[in-house]
């Protein structure tokens, strides 16, 4: 059927559209596709590197189950290798320094806890493996490296734990007017957070107190 006048100029406009921007329309659809290929891409490999990960991490709990120090160190390392930005990963160095570090194998219990405290996009097992870092320094007497460990940044939550640390290093290198310092900051700290009466409040007040405080 023939087209009426009307017709013929809606048709004529939307040739002369197409001819000006339909490249553009193209491309953006076709970018669209791409990146929702890329998405789906890309939680497929977060997956896949998920449930990889979770394999080793199974593997290193029975190697910590066994008592087996090198399956230990073997299957971290696999871990931190192949998988660093998996939680796994993060839980896996925290146990290996904790069995290493019981098994008296200091300096790779030390290697897990420092690639976790800049490692790891996990700030909570950051934390704690600073806190930990930290008190493995104090006891080798290694104090300026100790509060180099406890002056990076924390996460909200672990200001009471490191200030109180920061004050068991201080007392411990002869500082006990600068320790008292930091023992009440752990205690303000605490008070804003609703964990007075706490035992880890407890010790820090009676260190407090056993300094005058």
């Amino acid at each position: 059927m023939a087209l009426d006048l009307e017709e013929q100029e809606q048709l004529a406009s939307l040739k002369g559209w197409w001819k000006d921007y339909g490249g553009i329309v193209v491309f953006l659809l076709l970018g669209v596709a791409l990146a929702l290929a890329g998405w789906r891409g890309w939680q497929w490999y977060q997956g896949s590197q998920a449930a990889h990960a979770s394999a080793v991490y199974d593997t290193l709990g029975k190697a910590i189950q066994a008592g087996d120090a090198k399956a230990v160190r073997d299957a971290s390392g696999s871990l931190i290798e192949s998988y660093p930005r998996t939680v796994y990963a993060a839980m896996g160095a925290l146990s290996a320094a904790r069995f290493l570090h019981d098994a008296g194998d200091l300096k790779n219990a030390k290697t897990q806890l420092e690639w976790l405290a800049s490692g790891t996009r996990y700030p909570e097992f950051r934390d704690t493996a600073r806190l930990r870092l930290a008190a493995m320094l104090l006891d080798e007497k290694a104090y300026d490296a100790a509060l180099k460990t406890l002056e990076a940044g924390r996460t909200e939550g672990y200001e009471s734990q490191f200030s109180a640390l920061r004050g068991d290093v201080l007392l411990a290198s002869g500082k006990p007017a600068e320790a008292k310092s930091a023992y009440q900051a752990a205690l303000d700290t605490a008070k804003k957070s609703n964990t007075v009466g706490t035992p880890f409040h407890e010790t820090v007040r009676l260190r407090l107190e056993a300094l005058g405080g």
